[in-house]
């Protein structure tokens, strides 16, 4: 135990001492949450939208109000031809047209049945998925207004709330994802990059010569990190807090607890890759190939259960997803253990295989 507080110390001393490495433990990660958590966003504003009304009747008129006193669009002036619009597509001088018909007014007041037609600018998937949406949206309001005005039938109507995230602040469901990448980030890249670091400077040698055992080294070596991205977790949590108004509706230390299980995962990976480079440049790509393959799947940006079926299934040996679905399920919906067992059980069985993997293989590289 005594070997291991030494080692422990020598470690933080390296860590504080090493004027490259502190930036990316304290300051890089805060500033990483304060921009991504504000610029990734899938809110649709300013949309340039071009609408050519051949029937210029009230109806219509009201129709085209509805979007211009909207927030997310803004309207570009058309000669009123469909030829013109689809022109200010191509120029991207518009993200979509809505093409309104001839005798518009005329079939709504008969109670028949108007077709109004979008154009999307489908380069962009996501953008034009929300135009149409919010597009559809607008439509629909006001064919609810004009049935109740011309039938006097009140539409069927509806009340939505959003349990969990009631605004649907975009901003409340990246901060948790962000979080979780900002500690795989010290618990995976910094771990392997300072253990390749000891093989550069012949260091590691040393110490294998030395009486200490080898899970000595490791903990001594795994450790800090350990304990660094914690802090970070608590950091960042206290920054989402003050900054984005995100309060922890579920247990803190259930989600410690899952942070800390998860730690020694990446951890784990961390250590695997240090015995599979033999410098600092090698560890850094295969840590980011690994990276970017768990992250893209992980759900922080796509609902997983939209991916497709290989997608779900490799993500049962993707930790990030499990860290990610628990980090948003305990901070913003509050859940339980018991809701939350499954995650527990099968990142606690992960810890064991990936940690015993690693310290085997680093057993017999340094054998």
């Amino acid at each position: 135990m005594r070997k291991i507080i030494i080692l422990l110390q020598k470690e933080f001393i390296q860590i504080f001492r090493n004027k490259t490495i502190l930036p990316i433990i304290f300051v890089l990660p805060i500033v990483q949450l304060l921009i991504l958590a504000n610029a990734a966003t899938q809110e649709m504003k300013n949309i340039k939208l071009a609408i050519v009304d051949y029937d210029n009747s009230s109806e219509s008129r009201s129709l085209v109000n509805l979007f211009d006193y909207s927030n997310f669009y803004t309207i570009v002036p058309t000669e009123s031809a469909t030829k013109k619009a689809i022109q200010l597509i191509d120029l991207g001088k518009a993200d979509a047209a809505l093409i309104i018909p001839n005798s518009f007014g005329e079939k709504l007041k008969k109670g028949v049945k108007v077709d109004v037609q979008l154009l999307l600018n489908g380069i962009n998937i996501t953008s034009a998925s929300l135009t149409q949406k919010y597009t559809v949206g607008i439509v629909k309001k006001f064919s609810n207004q004009i049935s109740l005005s011309f039938s006097n039938v009140p539409a069927v109507s509806q009340s939505v709330r959003h349990w969990y995230n009631p605004e649907l602040n975009y901003k409340l469901y990246m901060v948790p994802g962000i979080l979780v990448v900002l500690v795989t980030i010290v618990g995976m890249f910094l771990t392997a990059i300072n253990i390749v670091r000891e093989k550069e400077l012949g260091t590691i040698e040393q110490v294998n010569v030395t009486p200490i055992k080898p899970y000595q080294f490791i903990i001594g070596k795994l450790l800090p990190f350990w304990i660094i991205a914690l802090f970070e977790l608590m950091i960042g949590l206290l920054i989402a807090k003050l900054v984005f108004n995100l309060s922890i509706v579920g247990s803190i230390p259930l989600l410690f607890g899952f942070a800390a299980i998860y730690l020694l995962v990446a951890l784990g990976l961390g250590l695997i890759l240090s015995t599979s480079a033999s410098n600092q440049q090698q560890v850094m790509f295969m840590a980011f190939f690994f990276m970017i393959v768990f992250l893209m799947l992980s759900g922080l940006f796509t609902p997983v259960e939209s991916m497709p079926k290989w997608a779900i299934i490799f993500n049962k040996i993707n930790p990030l997803y499990y860290f990610m679905k628990v980090n948003r399920m305990l901070i913003l919906k509050g859940s339980s253990f018991s809701h939350l067992w499954d995650s527990f059980l099968a990142i606690s069985v992960m810890a064991v295989v990936v940690l015993s993997f690693a310290i085997l293989r680093y057993n017999k590289k340094s054998a």
